[in-house]
């Protein structure tokens, strides 16, 4: 009998902006093991397992005791390193949790679960989370996302969203998409599948593959992500607040 849920971490150690980021170290631990332990902690997660195509990776995985798949190293996206390994594994939902979250909350993967339980044909789900500051706004590496009344996904950008011509009224002036997602497993694999488009192209966010495909995405709102992981000035903040 296959786990329901199957959490799966892809990790490529050559990332354009940091170089070697899953082993990174954050208080002598490498990133991954960070994002690992706390997947691992989830209550629903049945199983954990880290989607690599480097040895080095691989071999830090092995070294603290987690499970590790390799990939092929032509993926051009996580979500088709993970979809390899989803191949050989049964699960009735896949959660996608990116390996630059070193301080993750079970509360984030709760979050993009449930939408999953409580309506099962719903393919995807995703989370987000308020924006109160105005350059982290307008950074293009903090993704964007709005959403319909019912909490589905219309847009996803690096751009501004939504631009505020007049002033912001009070409250948030945006939400954040964080790069953790729940897949229908059968979606996933087709998912995979499916041609790239011009959006997804231009902004270089896979999600808005599934939006112009037609498919529907459910974005959660959570809280306490803790720091994304994307450039070196990323990971110094990471060490400085791990470090209290």
């Amino acid at each position: 009998m296959g786990s329901r849920v199957v959490a799966l971490i892809p990790a490529r150690f050559e990332s354009t902006r940091l170089p070697g980021k899953p082993l990174a170290l954050i208080q002598g631990k490498p990133m991954i093991q960070h994002v690992f332990e706390r997947t691992r902690a989830v209550d629903l997660v049945d199983r954990v397992v880290v989607a690599t195509d480097d040895a080095r990776v691989a071999e830090a995985v092995r070294g603290f005791g987690g499970e590790v798949a390799m990939t092929s190293a032509r993926h051009e996206s996580g979500t088709d390193r993970i979809a390899e390994v989803v191949r050989d594994l049964e699960a009735e939902i896949v959660v996608n949790v990116q390996g630059d979250l070193p301080f993750l909350e079970p509360a984030m993967v709760h979050a993009a679960v449930a939408p999953m339980q409580a309506d099962t044909i719903l393919p995807m789900a995703t989370v987000k989370m308020p924006i109160e500051d105005a350059a982290e706004m307008a950074n293009p590496n903090v993704v964007k996302v709005v959403t319909d009344r019912d909490g589905f996904a219309l847009y996803f950008s690096r751009s501004a969203l939504p631009y505020w011509r007049e002033a912001a009224p009070p409250g948030p002036l945006g939400y954040k998409h964080l790069g953790l997602y729940a897949y229908r497993r059968d979606f996933l694999l087709r998912f995979a599948r499916l041609a790239p488009t011009p959006l997804e192209r231009a902004e270089k966010l896979e999600q808005l593959r599934a939006l112009e495909w037609g498919f529907r995405i459910k974005v959660a709102e959570t809280r306490g992500a803790g720091i994304e992981v994307d450039t070196p000035q990323d990971l110094e903040r990471a060490r400085a607040w791990a470090a209290g």
